[in-house]
């Protein structure tokens, strides 16, 4: 079998997605390293006729899907993941694209080159960069010591980021999928503390570089997004941290959620409500003590 499949959630960016099947197309030895390209259409609303074209012109394995209601990232991507095939599962954004031809190359090779009996490389992150600018998306930097790691070709870290990374499909097969009931942010977080509970480990790689449109087409209201970043990291913190955490993390995000979005009351209670709720609703499933001690060594923040 070939070693990639790539999995790609897309809605309402039919020129992103083109643009992106056509750098995809582009990478040196593609039809011997990809196994499948899987598109999930999220129920859009935009017209992919032109997409559905290209597709079914090309000699790669395209497998078009379209889905009957917007299953947002986390079910999207799980959609995807249920149907790939391939060792290597690797995911992008819809409005993102590969800086390098040999960008596919590279993947594969981290896996090869990266190799611990100890603590298997599972998961790897790739270095974000705006589009239009050329410089590193921040926000999209899977540590928060920027300064620490900004140079560094490789570390470990404790989370990926959604816009470019990959994820072998064993991980998947014993960590779980998407955490089902997120709809939109920190889903990362959550299925990368059960990949580091699994005993793998995750990784960033500056080798690979994924060029980001930041499409502005598809995107939720600033206080809904704000809204899901607040109550689901919540959610990860009460799962599997200790309560300290899950305090620190609640009171500081629900301040940020204040300062992002000019004291959007109605939501900043609505949040409050489902957070209370968390005790009686959510099941703790703690992190070893083996695996928070790994956090603490590679410098993971934990408190928010």
């Amino acid at each position: 079998m070939k070693p990639i499949s790539i999995l790609i959630i897309t809605y309402n960016r039919p020129n992103d997605v083109l643009l992106l099947l056509k750098n995809i197309a582009a990478q040196e030895d593609a039809a011997e390293l990809i196994h499948e390209v899987i598109i999930i259409n999220n129920a859009s609303n935009a017209d992919y006729d032109q997409v559905v074209a290209y597709v079914n012109e090309r000699n790669l394995n395209y497998r078009y899907v379209d889905s009957p209601e917007n299953l947002g990232v986390a079910r999207g991507r799980n959609l995807a993941i249920s149907i790939a095939q391939a060792p290597i599962l690797i995911s992008i954004d819809d409005d993102a694209y590969f800086r390098d031809k040999d960008a596919l190359k590279k993947a594969v090779g981290v896996f090869k080159e990266h190799q611990d009996p100890q603590r298997a490389l599972g998961a790897v992150c790739f270095k974000v960069l705006y589009a239009s600018t050329l410089e590193v998306q921040k926000n999209l930097f899977p540590h928060k010591d920027y300064k620490k790691h900004k140079d560094d070709t490789f570390f470990e870290t404790s989370y990926f980021t959604g816009c470019g990374h990959a994820i072998l499909k064993e991980v998947y097969e014993k960590a779980g999928d998407y955490p089902d009931d997120f709809f939109y942010g920190m889903e990362e977080y959550d299925l990368s503390y059960r990949i580091l509970d699994a005993g793998y480990k995750i990784a960033f790689t500056s080798e690979v570089v994924v060029m980001h449109n930041e499409s502005p087409l598809g995107r939720a209201p600033h206080a809904e997004k704000m809204f899901m970043f607040w109550v689901n990291k919540s959610k990860v913190a009460f799962r599997y941290l200790p309560v300290r955490y899950f305090i620190s993390t609640t009171v500081m995000w629900s301040l940020e959620f204040i300062r992002k979005t000019n004291w959007h009351f109605p939501l900043w209670i609505k949040g409050w409500r489902v957070i209370f709720q968390l005790p009686f609703k959510e099941k703790r499933q703690r992190l070893s003590k083996e695996t928070l001690a790994y956090l603490k060594k590679i410098g993971a923040r934990l408190s928010y």
